[in-house]
């Protein structure tokens, strides 16, 4: 696998143990490798993150003042 990844070992080995320091490039050639590229989309659909929508409709005004 590091071999068609273009990687290190050490490489594969941080990439299986999700170490933040492995490039999301590297990722992206993982997911090619394996086929479930297209799972990569999901990771920024806003409609896949119910916690990021929850955080952003806390940070909405509660109140909107006439003028």
């Amino acid at each position: 696998m590091a071999d068609r990844l273009q990687v290190s070992r050490p490489t594969l080995w941080k990439l299986e143990q999700g170490d933040p320091s492995v490039g999301m490039g590297v990722y992206a050639t993982a997911l090619y490798v394996l086929g479930i590229v297209d799972r990569l989309m999901d990771l920024a659909d806003i409609s896949r993150d119910p916690v990021g929508q929850q955080l952003a409709s806390e940070a909405l005004p509660k109140r909107i003042a006439s003028k």
